[in-house]
């Protein structure tokens, strides 16, 4: 009998054993089978055998569009996934190459349709190692037409805008409408927003701007490469953000030190030496034209050719009266603002900044009452390229995108910001950017969006025709 009692032990725990064995391969095979979906539903993160394809639904000034069910098609796999919250859903990729996207039109909120129907079943090109994107606008019945996102981006799902952030009714290469002050939703009146989109533009322009016109005044020379600078401080913070995780605020403090590095570093291994050996202004501003090319190239072999969009999310709309601003862009406004008074402080209420407007009006003279004239002009090196590339990450965020030729197509505007308002003022090109902006966004009232550069162009040669000097400029005797 003991001998029978054992048996039935050493049988008993030979089928317990066996029913745990069983129920461990069962849960090692749930969670391998459901391994897939909560990868799916994990924040996708791309890495040297990962991409990350992330599609955002949203409604033009309404909101993110959340509970939207798209399906990726690519790399001989298909794969689902629900837009949350903030109207994106995220989809990893292990393979590089064209993936197709498709919202499913049932899953729309009530009462909405896509803005551009026809745009479904988009085409995005996936490269290992980075994120790419797709944007989808919903609408109300009725209201279909137009762009219903950018073209893919090699990044997440960010809108891209061409430089000037775009009007109503325009159509600039990469754009949603989705972003710039001049197309918000309803309940806006078209003509405020317009101005409202000008004075934004305008704002964040003259940033920008501000160092080129520094530089000229303290030493004379143009900088045909500062709009380089402008495109690395852009570059930079999608970089940070994208790429290293890092917060907005703290891509935007490493942008501005990356930008203020370069242009000390430009200065003192270039133009400082060219200045020691008596080279001319005209040598010197090939010099820059070089450099621009240079920048350019490296950019686009860094960065490649697809729109870059520092954050992924879409910006709520905040309603002031009978206009919308986004969050992002005011708070971009706002950050422009308090740093173009910090510098007309310091220019007009400190030594340094004496010191500086003596070099621009007379060096020789600054220098025979004790300025040292070249640290004054190495410091304006390195406060011009800072200005430059937190200008370049300011209205990155305000067009929700940068890539490597951002900063070029804006040299133009800058330019003629600062021979608007005077070359050699800095006040002047303030000035002259915020009536550059307005001019670029009013005139697609009456003229198709793709002239709205030139009528700015076309202000500029009427008013040096009637004040050559600019609106803040001093008149020369010339002879």
């Amino acid at each position: 009998m003991r001998a029978l009692a054992c048996l039935d032990r050493t049988v008993a725990v030979r089928r317990g054993g066996a029913v745990l064995l069983l129920l461990l391969v069962l849960a090692l095979t749930t969670s391998v089978v459901a391994a897939p979906a909560r990868a799916a539903a994990a924040p996708c993160t791309p890495d040297a055998t990962t991409a990350c394809l992330n599609v955002t639904v949203t409604s033009p000034g309404v909101g993110p569009a959340a509970g939207v069910t798209v399906t990726v098609e690519g790399g001989g796999a298909t794969a689902e996934a629900t837009t949350g919250a903030d109207g994106r859903a995220s989809v990893p990729v292990t393979e590089a190459g064209d993936y197709t996207v498709t919202v499913d039109e049932s899953t729309l909120p009530a009462g909405t349709v896509l803005r551009d129907p026809a745009a479904n079943a988009a085409t995005v090109p996936v490269v290992l190692g980075r994120s790419a994107g797709r944007i989808f606008q919903v609408v109300p019945p009725g209201a279909e037409g137009g762009d219903s996102g950018p073209a893919p981006a090699a990044t997440d799902g960010g809108t891209s805008q061409s430089p000037g952030g775009g009007g109503a009714g325009t159509a600039p290469a990469d754009e949603t409408g989705e972003g710039t002050e001049a197309s918000a939703g309803p309940g806006t009146n078209r003509y405020a927003q317009l101005v409202l989109a000008g004075l934004v533009f305008g704002i964040l322009l003259a940033l920008a701007s501000l160092g080129a016109n520094l530089i000229y005044g303290t030493t004379g020379l143009s900088n045909f490469a500062h709009g380089e600078l402008v495109t690395l401080g852009g570059m930079t913070a999608f970089m940070a953000v994208q790429w290293w995780d890092l917060p907005l605020w703290l891509a935007i403090v490493v942008a501005t030190t990356a930008g203020a590095l370069v242009g000390w570093l430009l200065n003192r291994l270039i133009f400082a030496p060219l200045r020691r050996r008596g080279v001319g202004i005209t040598q010197q501003m090939i010099v820059t034209i070089g450099l621009a090319l240079a920048g350019l190239s490296l950019f686009l072999f860094v960065y490649g050719a697809q729109p870059a969009p520092i954050v992924s999310g879409i910006s709520a709309r905040i309603q002031i009266g009978p206009v919308q601003i986004s969050g992002q862009s005011l708070l971009s406004v706002g950050v422009a603002v308090v740093v173009l008074a910090a510098v007309a402080l310091t220019l007009s209420r400190t030594r340094l900044g004496r010191a500086t407007r003596a070099v621009s009006d007379n060096p020789a003279l600054a220098a025979a009452t004790g300025i040292k004239v070249e640290a004054i002009i190495g410091g304006v090196w390195v406060v011009s390229a800072a200005l430059a590339s937190l200008g370049g990450v300011l209205l990155a965020l305000y067009l929700n995108s940068t890539r490597f030729n951002f900063g070029s197509t804006l040299l133009l505007l800058m330019f003629a910001a600062i021979t608007l308002g005077g070359l050699g003022s800095p006040l002047g090109a303030v000035v002259g950017a915020v009536v550059i902006g307005l001019v670029v966004e009013l005139s697609t009232i009456v003229l198709p969006s793709d002239m709205r550069y030139a009528s700015a162009l076309v202000i500029l040669i009427l008013v040096l025709l009637i004040r050559p000097q600019g609106i803040l400029g001093r008149a020369e005797r010339i002879g």
